[in-house]
C-alpha cells in the first residue's frame, strides 16, 4: 500500500471487532513511530501499549461518556510526552507537534495493516496516569483505540456516529485552509 492509499483509507471507525495483539505487532507499530522526524532528533514521544485484559478494563473505566464503543478495543495506546523531553526554542514548545507526527506514522502503519487506530480525547488523564504509572510531568496527548473494523455497525453508537461509520464525514476543502504566499 502506498502512503496516499493509507491516508485515504484511514478512518476513525467506532464499530470494532477484536483482533489478536502480538508483541510483533507492537514492535512494528513502535518502529513506524520511531521513524518520525522531531526537533533535533529528540524523539519526545512515549507510548504505553495496553493489551492485558486487567489493564484494558482499568483504562476503559477512565473513558468519558460517548466512548462506550471503545469497550471492544483489543489494544489501547496511551500517547504521552513532556515538554522537557523536546525542544523549547524561545516560546515554542515542540513536544505536541513532534509526538503528533509520530502518532500519525503509527496510525498510518496500523491502517496499512488493516487495523483501526482511533485517537480520542475523552478520558480521565489523572486516572490513566495512575493506572499506567506515568509520571506527573508527562501529558497524555491521546489514547489510540485499536481494533479491527467490524462489518456491522455497533448498536451502542449515536445516530451521528452510525452515519460516520457509513460515510466519511465532510472534510474541509483545501481552499479553506491552504494559502499561497500569504494568509488571506
Amino acid at each position: 500500500m502506498k502512503v496516499k492509499e493509507a491516508i485515504e483509507k484511514r478512518r476513525a471507525y467506532r464499530s470494532l471487532e477484536k483482533v489478536e495483539i502480538t508483541d510483533e505487532l507492537i514492535k512494528d507499530l513502535s518502529q513506524s513511530a520511531s521513524l518520525s522526524p522531531s526537533c533535533f532528533n529528540k524523539q519526545p514521544w512515549r507510548f504505553v501499549f495496553v493489551k492485558g485484559q486487567e489493564q484494558l478494563k482499568k483504562i476503559k473505566r477512565t473513558l468519558s461518556k460517548g466512548n462506550e464503543w471503545a469497550e471492544k478495543a483489543s489494544l489501547i495506546i496511551a500517547v504521552f510526552s513532556s515538554k522537557e523531553d523536546d525542544c523549547i526554542i524561545k516560546d515554542k514548545e515542540y513536544y505536541f507537534f513532534d509526538t503528533g507526527m509520530a502518532t500519525a506514522f503509527l496510525i498510518l502503519r496500523a491502517t496499512e495493516l488493516d487495523l483501526v487506530a482511533h485517537p480520542i480525547a475523552g478520558f480521565d488523564e489523572d486516572k490513566v496516569k495512575e493506572f499506567l504509572n506515568i509520571p506527573e510531568n508527562y501529558r497524555i496527548i491521546t489514547l489510540l483505540i485499536v481494533g479491527k473494523k467490524s462489518s456491522t455497525i455497533s448498536n451502542e453508537l449515536s445516530d451521528w456516529q452510525k452515519e460516520a461509520e457509513v460515510k466519511r464525514p465532510e472534510r474541509k476543502s483545501p481552499d479553506e485552509f491552504s494559502f499561497i504566499d500569504k494568509f488571506r
